[in-house]
C-alpha cells in the first residue's frame, strides 16, 4: 500500500510490485489459471505452426487474455466471498455461481474465435 508521503514514481513502482505479486500467485497457485495458461501457450505454439496473420494473432491473443483475466476475476470474487462469509450461504453461492459464469462465457467466445481462425485453414 502506498503512503501519502510517497512520490508519484515510488507509488507506481509499489503498485507494479503488488500487481506482479498477485499475478505470480495466480499463475503458480490457482489450478484454473495454470490450466488456462497452458492452453494459451499451446494455442500460441499452434498459431506459429499455422502461420497466423497479424489480425488472427490479435484476436487469438485477446481471446486468451480474456479467458485468463476472467478466471482471475472469478478467483478474486470467490476468495472475497469466502472471506466475507466462510460458511455456506445461498446468496454467496449465487454470487459465486455468477462469477463462475464469467470465465465460462469467455471460454465460449474464445472457442468461437478459435473456430473462426482455424476452421478455414483446414477446409
Amino acid at each position: 500500500m502506498t503512503k501519502p508521503t510517497d512520490n508519484f514514481i515510488i507509488g507506481r513502482l509499489k503498485s507494479i510490485k503488488y500487481a506482479a505479486k498477485g499475478g505470480w500467485l495466480l499463475i503458480t497457485t490457482e489450478h484454473s489459471i495454470i490450466l488456462q495458461s497452458i492452453i494459451g501457450i499451446l494455442i500460441t505454439l499452434f498459431g506459429f505452426f499455422m502461420h497466423l496473420s497479424s489480425i488472427e494473432w490479435m484476436f487469438q491473443t485477446i481471446a486468451i487474455g480474456l479467458v485468463i483475466i476472467s478466471e482471475a476475476t472469478n478467483t478474486a470474487v470467490e476468495y472475497l466471498c469466502d472471506y466475507i462469509h466462510p460458511k455456506h450461504d445461498e446468496n454467496i453461492g449465487l454470487i459465486k455461481d455468477i462469477a463462475a459464469g464469467i470465465p465460462f462465457i469467455a471460454a465460449i467466445f474464445a472457442v468461437i474465435i478459435g473456430l473462426i481462425i482455424y476452421v478455414p485453414k483446414f477446409i
